[in-house]
C-alpha cells in the first residue's frame, strides 16, 4: 500500500472521531472489562499523544498571528474566563454532586483541544489563530488548570495543586516539546508519518472516553440526565460565548467561527487524566462524556458554516 492509501485512510479515520468516541463509550459500557487492563497506561498513552501532536505542528504557520498578539491574548482570556467559571456556576445551579461540580470544574479549566484545529479548518474558520490558541492555552495550562480548579473547589475537595502542576508538565509539555525538537532534527522522517499522530491522538480520545465509562456503568444510569444537561449547557455556552465575544472584539466571520471552535471545545482528554489521577473516576466521567458532546457540535456547526460558506 502507497503512501497515498494512508494518508487518506487516517485523514479519514480522524474525520470520524465522533463515531469512534461514541462507539467506544458504548462498547464501555456493556463490555467494561476490555477497557480495565490498559488502565495503567492511560498516562503514557496522554504523554504520547502530546508527543505526536508537537511532530506535527508547524509554528510558521501562526506565526503571522502573534504578529497581532493581542489577538492571541483575548482569545486566551476568553477560553480560562470562560469554562471555569461556567463550569462552576453550571454546577452549582443544578446542584451537582460534589464529584461531577469537580469534573465540570475541571472541564471548563483544561486547554483547548488539539482537535479544534481540525475543526476549525473544516468550518473554513482561520486554521493560525486555532493552532495559535490552541497552543497557547496548552501552555499555560500547568499554571492556569491547577489555579482555577484550586480557586473554585478547594473549598469542597482537597486539591493537590503542586502534583497537578509537576504533572501537566511532565504529561503534556514536555512531550510537546520533545516532539516539536523531533521533528526539528528528523523533519524528514517525521513528514513520513505525520498522518499518523492525529489517528492516534484520535483513537486515545476514544480510548480514554471508553474506560471512563467502563468505570462509570453503574454511575452513569443514576445521574445520566442531569449530567448530560449540565455537559450541554456547558459546551452551548462556551460555543455563543466566544462568537458572541469575537463579535465585540471586532473579529471577522472566520476568527469569530475559530474562537466559538476554540472556547466550546476543551482538551477533555486531559481532564479526563487528571480527574482520574487526583480526583475519582466519577469526576473524570465529566470530561469524557463533554470529549464526545463537544466532538459532535463542533462537528456539526463545522459543516453548517462550510456549507454557509459556499453559498
Amino acid at each position: 500500500m502507497n503512501k497515498n492509501f494512508w494518508t487518506k485512510f487516517f485523514g479519514w479515520f480522524t474525520r470520524l472521531m465522533p463515531v469512534w468516541v461514541v462507539l467506544a463509550g458504548v462498547i464501555g459500557f456493556f463490555n467494561p472489562e476490555i477497557y480495565y487492563p490498559l488502565k495503567p497506561y492511560t498516562n503514557w498513552a496522554f504523554s504520547l499523544t502530546m508527543l505526536g501532536i508537537g511532530a506535527v505542528l508547524n509554528f510558521e504557520e501562526f506565526l503571522p498571528v502573534f504578529k497581532k498578539p493581542h489577538l492571541v491574548l483575548l482569545g486566551t482570556l476568553t477560553q480560562f474566563g470562560v469554562m471555569p467559571l461556567g463550569g462552576f456556576l453550571i454546577g452549582k445551579i443544578m446542584n451537582l454532586p460534589a464529584p461531577l461540580l469537580v469534573g465540570l470544574v475541571m472541564t471548563g479549566a483544561v486547554p483547548g483541544a488539539m482537535a479544534s484545529n481540525v475543526i476549525s479548518y473544516v468550518a473554513k474558520a482561520d486554521v493560525a489563530y486555532s493552532i495559535s490558541l490552541t497552543t497557547t492555552s496548552t501552555l499555560l495550562s500547568p499554571v492556569l488548570t491547577p489555579l482555577f480548579v484550586y480557586i473554585f473547589v478547594h473549598r469542597i475537595v482537597k486539591v493537590p495543586f503542586l502534583s497537578m502542576v509537576l504533572s501537566i508538565l511532565q504529561m503534556v509539555i514536555i512531550p510537546l516539546f520533545l516532539g516539536a525538537i523531533l521533528k526539528h532534527f528528523f523533519k524528514k522522517s517525521v513528514e513520513k508519518i505525520k498522518e499518523f499522530f492525529p489517528a492516534f491522538s484520535t483513537l486515545f480520545i476514544a480510548y480514554i472516553c471508553g474506560l471512563i465509562v467502563a468505570l462509570n456503568q453503574k454511575y452513569i444510569l443514576s445521574v445520566s440526565i442531569i449530567l448530560f444537561s449540565a455537559i450541554f449547557i456547558l459546551n452551548l455556552a462556551g460555543l455563543f460565548s466566544g462568537y458572541s465575544l469575537g463579535g465585540i472584539y471586532g473579529f471577522d466571520e472566520k476568527r469569530r467561527r475559530t474562537l466559538a471552535i476554540e472556547v466550546g471545545m476543551q482538551n477533555a482528554g486531559m481532564g479526563a487524566v487528571l480527574s482520574l489521577k487526583f480526583f475519582s473516576s466519577q469526576t473524570a466521567l465529566v470530561s469524557a462524556l463533554f470529549a464526545t458532546w463537544c466532538v459532535i457540535t463542533a462537528s456539526f456547526l463545522a459543516e453548517i458554516w462550510k456549507l454557509k460558506t459556499r453559498s
